[in-house]
């Protein structure tokens, strides 16, 4: 289950919540007869599941994230409760369940991390979890959002039948010094953080959104350590930012391409 129904506040004026509400407006809007399916990707931590969350409660839509197990049954159990019910029986039980329930809510379905259902080789070849999605949508006409990873609309070119059903695709975009003028209050408040080390910021976080947000919050830990309001360059001197890499072996451990040097002998 999500976290669907905690709210997220202070997240709005964000780029990418914008971009998700925009493409659930038009599949909303979206003229007679036209599909109802969109799909919103980009790499990891461009804050599509901060966004996702956010229209749950801004448009009171439904919000799954796929899991790696438990197949049709889980997602369907999933996607009942979400939208008030008890889930009971079998898949086909589940899948009823959920249209009556979509058809009475009118809910927009958001399914996160969209990619955990596309098969993977010989697991699942008929893709059947995803085209029960598409049957879902087919039945009840209400709009299924498909949120995952940069990859995602070339992997769904496999299933003509979901693929040739979407309406939109929006790509969520790397961060902006916008959001990272709205991010700073929240993730280091209290602290003054000149446009300079903002830009640093920005560049070293290559646009995502959740190493920004890690960065903001290490220099809030860092500016109250040191009784500091105002925090500049000066104040950060040549401190390393987070930029998501993994840190390289230590030459002085003697680690040498994976293996120590006592077993390399």
């Amino acid at each position: 289950m999500t976290q669907a129904n905690q709210p997220i506040k202070n997240v709005a004026p964000l780029a990418n919540v914008a971009r998700l509400l925009t493409l659930a407006t038009r599949l909303e809007n979206r003229a007679y007869g036209l599909p109802g399916i969109g799909c919103f990707f980009s790499p990891a931590g461009y804050g599509k599941t901060t966004s996702g969350i956010f229209a749950t409660n801004a448009i009171n839509a439904c919000h799954i994230t796929a899991l790696p197990v438990g197949g049709i049954r889980s997602l369907f159990g999933m996607i009942v409760a979400e939208l008030g019910g008890r889930p009971t029986g079998g898949v086909a039980d589940l899948f009823l369940q959920a249209v009556q329930l979509q058809q009475k809510t009118n809910r927009i379905l958001i399914i996160d991390e969209a990619d955990q259902l596309l098969p993977k080789g010989s697991k699942d070849p008929q893709g059947k979890v995803i085209d029960l999605l598409r049957h879902l949508h087919d039945t009840t006409e209400v709009p299924l959002i498909l949120m995952g990873e940069e990859l995602l609309p070339q992997k769904l070119k496999q299933w003509e039948r979901v693929h040739g059903r979407i309406l939109s695709w929006v790509a969520a975009e790397p961060a902006t010094m916008e959001d990272i003028n709205f991010l700073a209050p929240i993730y280091a408040p209290g602290i003054a953080i000149d446009s300079d080390l903002r830009a640093a910021v920005l560049h070293a976080s290559s646009g995502s959104l959740r190493i920004i947000s890690t960065n903001l919050a290490n220099m809030y830990e860092f500016a109250a350590s040191k009784g500091l309001k105002n925090l500049g360059q000066g104040e950060w001197a040549n401190r390393a930012f987070h930029t998501g890499e993994a840190p390289i072996a230590r030459p002085q451990l003697g680690i040498i391409a994976g293996r120590s040097r006592r077993s390399a002998a």
